[in-house]
């Protein structure tokens, strides 16, 4: 990600000169350069595509059940298999390699790469003839063109409307403006075998098979009813995670409330323990040579009574922390799929996402009356008293 940051705009050269044919800039009814404006763009922005434990680029980006994202490297050399390295909540495939991958963040991370070579000092070179430096990017083709080959291009595409832009009004964007330019609509393919390879687009959504269709699959298959516009379903899908995001949140209160009322019992843990200790150690240094054996027995006699709950309270931390985790990950993973995933990721990634949405909704936090409780230190002031 170095490199992908905010800069001052890059001074306008003279521009050079158009070929024969269509004029060079955005296209007719295409969208302009967006007018939302941001803050400067830090490095840190976009920690969030990362693997969570290593913090690099990969794409290899798998999705956890509890929405923590690693890299295939990472969960590779995870130990214990089985467990997030994370939260520690439980990984269902036997391997330790959850089968879905984090689709969002790969791709973003994919487009962020193309801003990086915008922004780069040298400036990319044309996909095309790979010798001149690059003028325009299309975003229907994913390609750099120099200002010939943007010529051709306009002509071999007339009867389509592709978006292209300028690198010099690209350059003076941020990383938050290109990435809201370049989320466009995405073609959703039809569901069923076969269909898909043959590149046919579904705009229908069957509401009993819950799948993408193609018009032919609607019309010729009566089993298919009811349906609804594919945009609109995913529409309700990205309004169905902020809800349950939402209701999260809501909960996410008590869960922390939780935490720290564990967190003070095992301060007065360690409390009772030290002033303990030291009373023991004020008695016995009263005494001869001889009861220093005694000493040591109610030292242990302490830690043996103070083990038991500091293991408790240190398990139920654990999992409250977890659970915490899990919250401000599925928290940061629907935030970053309402301001950056195209439709395709939302149907592709929703689904899984709510059912770790609703896995985590029906978490409660512990009872406060199941916590361990500091050990009986009835019978080492006894002992003491006999000293």
């Amino acid at each position: 990600l170095d490199g992908v940051g905010a800069a001052a705009p890059m001074e306008r050269g003279p521009e050079p000169g158009p070929e024969p044919g269509p004029e060079l800039g955005p296209q007719p009814g295409t969208p302009s350069c967006s007018t939302q404006s941001h803050p400067p763009t830090a490095k840190d922005d976009f920690q969030f595509i990362l693997c969570e434990r290593c913090q690099q680029e990969s794409p290899n980006l798998k999705l956890l059940t509890c929405l923590h994202t690693l890299c295939l490297d990472c969960l590779s050399e995870n130990k214990p298999i089985g467990q997030c390295p994370v939260c520690r909540t439980t990984i269902p495939e036997a391997s330790g390699i959850p089968n879905v991958d984090n689709v969002l963040f790969i791709n973003l991370q994919a487009r962020l790469s193309v801003f990086k070579k915008i922004r780069d000092s040298e400036g990319p070179s044309c996909s095309r003839c790979r010798g001149e430096e690059a003028a325009v990017w299309c975003s229907e083709c994913e390609e750099f063109l120099c200002t010939k080959c943007f010529g051709d291009h306009q002509w071999f595409f007339k009867k389509r409307s592709h978006e292209a832009r300028r690198l010099e009004e690209l350059r003076a964007e941020s990383a938050h403006q290109f990435l809201e330019d370049t989320r466009k609509p995405s073609n959703i393919f039809c569901s069923r075998p076969g269909h898909a390879d043959q590149g046919l687009i579904s705009s229908i959504y069957c509401e009993k098979c819950k799948a993408a269709l193609c018009c032919s699959c609607a019309l010729l298959d009566s089993q298919h009813a009811p349906f609804c516009d594919i945009r609109s379903e995913t529409r309700r899908r990205q309004e169905e995670l902020s809800s349950m995001s939402q209701e999260l949140k809501g909960k996410r209160s008590g869960f922390e409330a939780t935490y720290a009322a564990l967190e003070a019992e095992a301060a007065r843990l360690e409390e009772a323990q030290r002033e303990m200790r030291e009373l023991i150690r004020q008695r016995v240094e009263q005494l001869v040579r001889l009861v220093r054996r005694e000493e040591e027995e109610l030292l242990g006699l302490v830690e043996a009574r103070q083990e038991q709950g500091r293991r408790e309270l240190a398990r139920e931390l654990q999992s409250v922390a977890g659970v915490l985790r899990r919250m401000e990950a599925s928290g940061r993973l629907v935030e970053k799929m309402s301001l950056y995933a195209t439709e395709q990721e939302v149907m592709d990634m929703q689904p899984f996402i709510k059912g770790s949405l609703e896995e985590l909704k029906k978490l409660q936090p512990p009872p406060a009356g199941d916590r361990a409780q500091p050990g009986d230190l009835a019978e080492c002031r006894a002992r003491l008293q006999a000293l």
